[in-house]
C-alpha cells in the first residue's frame, strides 16, 4: 500500500487509516482481527477517540502488540484545558500507551466550538503543552460538516497545528462554499506544511429512511467498485490518507481499494465533482 508523509510530523502513514469508529460496539476477537487485516495489507495508522463507543476499550487490549509499527492518533472532544488534558490521560490508560503520535481536538464544527478551543483555557492550550511536554508528538483538528474549511484555516492561522482532517468527496467538493475554502486550506497547509487528511471517502451521502444498514452515520457506498471509485476520488486529492469507514464490514473493499489505487486526471476529478449531487452533501 502507498505510503505519504504527513506533513510537518515526517511520518509516512499508509494512505488507507484504520478508524477506531468501527470499534463502536465489538469484541476483542473481532477488533483483533480488524487490526491483523489492516497492518496485512499494508496500513500503520490508527484513529481513534473516547467517543466511539467501546473502541478505545477493545484496541487497548489488541494496540500494545502493534504499537511499534503504528502511528496513533487520538482525539478530544472537551473544549477546555483542564478536561482535554484529563480526557488525554485517559486514553493514554486505556490503550496502553505512555505517548500519543497525534493528538487533535475532535469534532470543531461551528464558530462556538472553534472559540472554545482557542480560547485562554481553552483545548488548545492542553494539546501544545502535551506536545511541548513529549507527551504527544503532533497536534491536530478534526472536523465534519459544511463549515469545517473554513474554521480550520482560522484554527491552523492562531495555533500551531501539525495536522487537520475533514470530508473529502465529491458532494461535499459540489458545494461552492465548501470547495473554495478547501482549496484555500489546502494552500495555507502547504505553505506551513501541514498534513491532512480525509474522512468519508465512502459516503453515499446522508441517511434518508430510518432503517440504518450500516453502523456508520451516514449512508455508505456498498459496492466494492463504487468503493474503489470513490476511494480513487478521495486518494487523487493532496491529503495523506482517509479513514477507513465506520464499519467493519465495509473494510475488505476499502482496503483492496487503497492497494489498488491509481490516480484521476485533474479532468475526471472535476467531473466527478460537476456529477455530484449537492443533496448527498453531509452539511450538518
Amino acid at each position: 500500500m502507498e505510503r505519504r508523509v504527513l506533513g510537518r510530523t515526517g511520518h509516512q502513514s499508509s494512505v488507507a487509516i484504520l478508524g477506531g469508529a468501527a470499534f463502536w460496539e465489538s469484541t476483542v476477537d473481532i477488533v483483533a482481527a480488524a487490526f491483523a487485516q489492516a497492518v496485512t495489507a499494508g496500513v500503520n495508522h490508527l484513529d481513534i477517540a473516547p467517543q466511539y463507543g467501546m473502541a478505545e476499550d477493545l484496541a487497548g487490549e489488541v494496540l500494545p502488540r502493534y504499537r511499534d509499527q503504528m502511528f496513533v492518533a487520538c482525539k478530544t472532544l472537551r473544549r477546555d484545558a483542564d478536561g482535554a488534558r484529563a480526557e488525554l490521560e485517559r486514553s493514554l490508560g486505556k490503550l496502553r500507551t505512555d505517548r500519543f503520535d497525534l493528538y487533535q481536538m475532535h469534532a470543531v464544527n461551528s464558530d462556538e466550538e472553534l472559540a472554545a478551543v482557542l480560547a485562554p483555557g481553552g483545548a488548545g492550550e492542553t494539546l501544545v503543552r502535551a506536545r511541548d511536554e513529549g507527551l504527544v508528538g503532533a497536534i491536530g483538528i478534526t472536523g465534519h460538516f459544511q463549515e469545517v474549511p473554513r474554521l480550520f484555516r482560522t484554527a491552523v492561522e492562531r495555533l500551531d497545528l501539525d495536522t487537520v482532517l475533514l470530508p473529502v468527496n465529491p458532494p461535499m467538493l459540489a458545494l461552492p462554499d465548501y470547495r473554495a475554502n478547501y482549496e484555500a486550506l489546502l494552500e495555507l497547509a502547504a505553505q506551513r506544511n501541514v498534513g491532512v487528511m480525509a474522512i468519508k471517502a465512502v459516503a453515499r451521502g446522508p441517511w434518508r429512511t430510518d432503517e440504518h444498514t450500516a453502523t456508520t452515520w451516514y449512508e455508505p457506498h456498498r459496492d466494492p467498485d463504487t468503493i474503489r471509485e470513490a476511494v480513487r476520488f478521495t486518494l487523487s486529492q493532496p491529503v495523506t490518507g482517509f479513514c477507513l469507514p465506520g464499519d467493519l464490514s465495509l473494510h475488505p473493499a476499502a482496503l483492496a481499494a487503497a492497494e489498488e489505487f491509481t490516480p484521476l486526471s485533474p479532468e475526471e476529478t472535476q467531473a466527478r465533482i460537476a456529477a455530484a449531487d449537492q443533496r448527498d452533501a453531509l452539511v450538518n
